[in-house]
């Protein structure tokens, strides 16, 4: 029988900064997230909230002057793109910068990070009370009223919801409380602007992208249970969209993908602190359209330039791509629903999203976002700037990269789940008891780029009296989980089989294979008394695979477990083989790299021309291509 939490969950998260990642490859693309969202100067954050303060003359330095005309920072480092001053759009990089620096310090417990964020906050307070106490933008309000009178304005919803997104963040995670004040300020500001509408012109106002809004109300509602909050979730449901959905139609193919996923992600928050069930129906119904019943390619999208493809029609629609932004909010919201439901379809579209999506959109060298991510022929990711271009997915980027640890550990009222396989520990108490529960990867049995060169890796090719390496790379993952504790504890350890394992899993605790575990939708559960020191290890057995292109009948992307490979080709090129054997068509490539295997590189074998294949995260600036038609041979 399932156990539902006060919020309607089967399973929980952990408090931030309980779950950490382990030091290695993953945490230094957090790291080197963490260095870019620092290095973003204070005047360039707030330029633009100061211009429409009036407060630029007087900004910086404690209120001391620092007039434009005079300052030594010329616009030649000033941020550009759609933060410029004259984009419609600016301000909205506030909002994620402030989410990624709470995460990040939740983390870490960084203080300068925290000290930035703090300052922010503190000067974002002082525009808002130029402004008279409630609005709270880089744009004038007029914005709104253009909107209201039907005009053309790009998308000041969206903007405030970021902002607003931020704010949340930084008192529910950064510890700051004056952020809460300065929601509740905007809160007010949008109580009274939207006070004078007819439900009708309301919703008229709701077809233009507005964002998260509904959530960030949600949000506000669930700290403060002040009547005109809700009353703004009322004023933001956008039934329109929502009753279609309900009715089963689909009301999504050709429409504005990351307009309709934050509207969804607020109907998941407004189920969450309201109760009301029809918004969980939403949601529910938004995935069967979106998802369920539409399909994706291999990396998990449904989407290609910003767009819904058509189910059935996804051959047609390869163009520029998935968007990041679609592909960060598709994960939050599998999320949502892992929490939930409990069920591990959500971890494993989460895993292939992250594999696939996260870790293939960012270069990772430079940090830096290819807004679309191409799966057709001959594509080439284009990397965003530093400074020069602020895109909407130059966002997501930050707040996704400073998010990788909440999805991995979870909890319910057995105990824990190990949700996805990434290196990380989580340190918590049951009963009372301190728990600590170290997930760690073998060096020579794990997912590169997550362990890459490390000391257990040299030692492995250095030392003599230990187990031999194995003599090709190896057909399966591993994975070790120690649990310390002060005392011994009873609780269930939850342990998800993914969906692309190839055969059953291996299970050994404390040295002792398990025969007859306890498999309940696809997690392993282990139920006993836990002492301090006690080891699981898990191996999870995977295969070269293809995935057929939805709708089509020939067209293939292969596969290494989880991981999407790309083929370093410029054009469609047809190989010849089995689709459904794909060693007919793919041998081994460059399988050893010094300490450790290069999970995911392979090449053609029996084909008129030799291509290399490796992952679709590893490449920057090779030309490459997904999807490949296969011929059977005669």
């Amino acid at each position: 029988m399932e156990v539902i939490n006060l919020n309607g969950s089967i399973m929980s998260d952990f408090p931030n900064g309980q779950v950490t990642l382990s030091a290695g490859p993953l945490a230094a693309r957090f790291e080197l997230n963490k260095t870019y969202i620092l290095s973003l100067t204070n005047d360039n954050l707030l330029r633009n909230f100061y211009l429409e303060a009036g407060l630029w003359s007087y900004s910086g330095n404690g209120g001391t002057t620092s007039a434009t005309t005079t300052s030594m920072d010329g616009p030649e480092h000033w941020h550009w793109g759609w933060e410029s001053p004259t984009c419609e759009l600016r301000g909205h990089m506030m909002g994620h910068w402030l989410s990624a620096a709470a995460r990040i310090y939740a983390q870490t417990k960084d203080m300068q990070i925290k000290a930035k964020a703090d300052y922010i906050v503190q000067e974002l307070a002082r525009c808002q009370e130029a402004n008279g106490g409630e609005w709270l933008a880089a744009f004038p309000a007029s914005y709104m009223n253009r909107l209201a009178k039907g005009k053309l304005v790009w998308a000041p919803h969206y903007t405030i919801h970021k902002l607003l997104m931020g704010l949340y963040e930084m008192y529910a995670i950064g510890q700051n409380e004056g952020a809460l004040d300065l929601m509740r300020g905007l809160a007010s500001w949008f109580y009274r602007w939207t006070g004078q509408f007819s439900r009708e012109h309301m919703d008229d106002l709701l077809d233009s992208e507005t964002g998260g809004m509904l959530e960030v109300w949600a949000d506000l509602y669930g700290l403060t249970k002040d009547e005109t909050h809700l009353e703004l979730i009322h004023r933001y449901d956008r039934r329109r969209f929502f009753d279609a959905l309900l009715t089963g139609q689909d009301v999504l193919t050709n429409k504005h993908a990351n307009t309709q996923i934050p509207e969804i992600l607020g109907a998941a928050r407004a189920w969450e602190v309201t109760g009301e069930e029809r918004f969980r129906e939403v949601v529910e119904a938004f995935w069967t359209c979106a998802v369920t019943h539409r399909g994706y390619y291999c990396t998990g999208a449904g989407d290609d330039g910003e767009l819904w493809i058509p189910q059935g029609h996804m051959a047609e629609r390869m163009g520029v791509g998935q968007e990041h932004c679609v592909n960060y909010n598709m994960m939050r919201l599998a999320h949502v629903l892992l929490r939930w439901t409990g069920k591990p379809e959500y971890a494993d579209y989460w895993e292939r999203r992250f594999y696939n999506g996260v870790l293939a959109h960012q270069h990772g060298e430079t940090g830096m976002i290819t807004y679309f991510l191409g799966i057709g022929a001959g594509s080439l990711k284009k990397w965003g700037s530093h400074t020069q271009h602020f895109w909407c997915c130059h966002g997501t980027l930050v707040q996704a990269n400073a998010s990788y640890e909440q999805q991995i550990f979870m909890e319910d009222q057995e105990g824990v789940a190990v949700c996805q396989w990434l290196p990380s520990e989580v340190r918590l108490k049951l009963d009372g008891v301190l728990v600590h529960i170290h997930l760690q990867q073998d060096g020579q049995y794990g997912v590169y780029p997550l362990n890459g060169w490390n000391v257990t890796g040299m030692t492995a090719i250095t030392k003599i009296d230990m187990p031999p390496i194995p003599g090709q790379r190896p057909d399966r993952f591993m994975y070790r989980l120690t649990i310390q504790c002060d005392q011994a504890a009873e609780f269930t350890m939850k342990l998800r089989v993914p969906r692309w394992v190839s055969s059953d899993p291996i299970l050994y605790v404390n040295g002792v294979r398990v025969v007859d575990s306890v498999i309940v939708q696809s997690f392993i559960e282990i139920r006993k008394t836990w002492k301090d020191g006690d080891l699981i290890q898990i191996e999870f057995p995977k295969a070269l695979t293809t995935e057929l292109l939805p709708g089509s009948e020939n067209l293939v992307a292969f596969m290494d477990g989880p991981i999407v490979l790309a083929g370093l080709i410029d054009r469609e090129y047809r190989l010849v083989g089995n689709a459904t054997l794909p060693e007919t068509i793919l041998t081994t490539d460059r399988e050893r790299n010094h300490s450790w295997w290069n999970v995911g590189y392979y090449r053609t074998k029996g084909q008129n021309e030799g291509i290399r294949f490796i992952p679709l995260y590893e490449i920057k600036d090779e030309t490459y291509t997904v999807y490949f038609p296969v011929k059977p041979k005669v």
